[in-house]
């Protein structure tokens, strides 16, 4: 785990591959996203302030790649492959995600439970 430079100390980042599984022509995630700068805050459920336009997994396949990778629902996406994902609309983020030509997805997230992990463990 990481810290993520220009975020509070509390947040902490953790790094999830996700090998996309191949049906037919489709390349599966096994994940839904929802937010992005073009989407309303104030509805994405996991935005905590409400004004948090960044990219979160709405949604997991159970058994799913992303499932199996440790992907977890709530999850707030900061890279995807190196790419940044804090200010993008959410058509540039499921696009990031779905390139035909990877089959390896790297995630730079940050989770509600890993702060509290953290916040915990310095407390100690």
């Amino acid at each position: 785990m990481s810290y993520i430079p220009g975020q509070p100390m509390t947040a902490v980042a953790q790094r999830i591959e996700i090998q996309k599984l191949r049906q037919g022509d489709h390349l599966i995630l096994g994940f839904s996203i929802g937010g992005g700068i073009d989407q309303d805050p104030g509805q994405n459920p996991f935005s905590e302030d409400k004004t948090d336009k960044g990219i979160y997994v709405t949604r997991i396949t159970p058994g799913g790649p992303a499932d199996v990778a440790g992907l977890v629902m709530g999850d707030k996406i900061l890279q995807v492959n190196g790419w940044d994902m804090t200010m993008v609309t959410h058509d540039q983020a499921r696009k990031r995600l779905t390139k035909k030509k990877e089959d390896v997805v790297r995630l730079l997230v940050t989770r509600k439970s890993l702060e509290k992990a953290v916040k915990q463990s310095m407390s100690h």
